[in-house]
């Protein structure tokens, strides 16, 4: 297992990540364990979670993710081993502190909930979820000014994460869901108010959704704020299970009709051809998706997700997938023609 470092922040984090927002509504707490487990055994040290998770978001299931981490630390012998990520929530849930914002007040009720869920002192890596203001992200093209915004200060909301590293709460801080203006914005108040800096931004990356290359890529290489990459698989689809109308009974798209980013007809076109390179060259699809993910440079981890533990075995099993140039130039040249046909 490749080891990168998270930032600046002298953290240093597996290359794959165990995503678990599945924790708690498609995966029980036995299963839960099983899947921490082995992904420990395998040699990764980086676990994701939210305070809205699991997923689809609901009031009667809120917080049980992060639970279900948290009976899994109790019983280990070790919780310095472990880097647990989580996410405290943007505006925009109303069963969540009667809607969530990223002011200071919230954010001390957030972290306060999330560490005594996780059982733990501490949290490795808080997140922002997503921002407090009006911009694109979850797949919204094009930005508009909102006049009549409500938005929290970026001032503020660091702030309140500064408070929560001094007290010892947090290690470190990091974006998600966010925008090269606001990543460039953070660092600047970092410099500028003696605030700690953001480590990584966890955005959604894979062969639908290269748009983090745009603007963020160098970004990431240039201000060592790595990419955290979420929906690798962009939710299922790239291993070619829902092609042509198929439905399994337990997939996600199946299960849950919400999640409708990455079943376009383009994005069809776009799978069938990533698909078909993949076995052309003898190469499990998701595998290569994965793999793909994990070569590039602005990479700090890959947060995969499973519901079984094939499909965990399936994902791990990328760690040690190098794909060859002949692949690499046939993905390139279908990305060309179909470019970030999910953004």
């Amino acid at each position: 297992m490749q080891i990168r470092p998270l930032g600046k922040t002298g953290i240093n984090v597996s290359r794959l990540c165990l995503g678990t927002m599945t924790f708690g509504e498609q995966n029980s707490e036995a299963e839960a364990h099983e899947q921490l487990d082995r992904a420990v055994a395998f040699g990764i040290n980086f676990i994701d979670t939210a305070e809205m998770y699991p997923v689809p978001p609901m009031a009667e299931t809120q917080g049980r993710t992060e639970a279900y981490i948290g009976s899994w630390l109790k019983r280990r012998a070790s919780r310095d081993d472990i880097i647990i990520a989580t996410k405290v929530a943007g505006p925009g849930l109303a069963h969540i502190r009667g809607g969530p914002r990223l002011t200071r007040e919230h954010i001390q009720q957030a972290i306060d909930g999330s560490l005594t869920r996780l059982q733990t002192d501490y949290v490795d890596l808080y997140q922002l979820h997503w921002p407090d203001r009006s911009t694109n992200f979850f797949g919204k093209l094009g930005y508009l000014p909102d006049e009549e915004e409500d938005a929290t200060p970026l001032e503020e909301t660091l702030s309140a994460l500064k408070e929560l590293v001094d007290a010892g709460k947090v290690r470190a801080i990091g974006l998600s869901n966010e925008t090269p203006w606001g990543v460039m914005r953070c660092l600047r108040l970092a410099e500028t108010m003696d605030i700690p800096r953001v480590a990584s931004v966890q955005n959604p990356y894979n062969l639908l959704n290269r748009s983090f290359e745009v603007g963020l890529a160098e970004i990431a290489h240039r201000e060592d704020v790595g990419l955290l990459a979420y929906s690798p698989l962009a939710f299922g689809v790239l291993s070619g299970k829902y092609l042509d109308g198929a439905r399994p009974p337990k997939g996600r798209l199946t299960l849950f009709e919400r999640f409708q980013r990455y079943t376009s007809e383009v994005a069809e076109e776009a799978t069938h051809a990533y698909v078909r390179i993949a076995r052309d060259h003898g190469l499990d699809p998701a595998q290569m998706a994965l793999a793909y993910v994990n070569s590039r440079p602005f990479l700090t981890s890959n947060i995969i997700g499973a519901t079984t533990m094939e499909q965990l075995e399936s994902n791990l099993a990328s760690e040690s997938l190098k794909l060859e140039q002949e692949v690499l130039d046939a993905i390139e040249a279908v990305h060309k023609r179909l470019p970030n046909p999910c953004p």
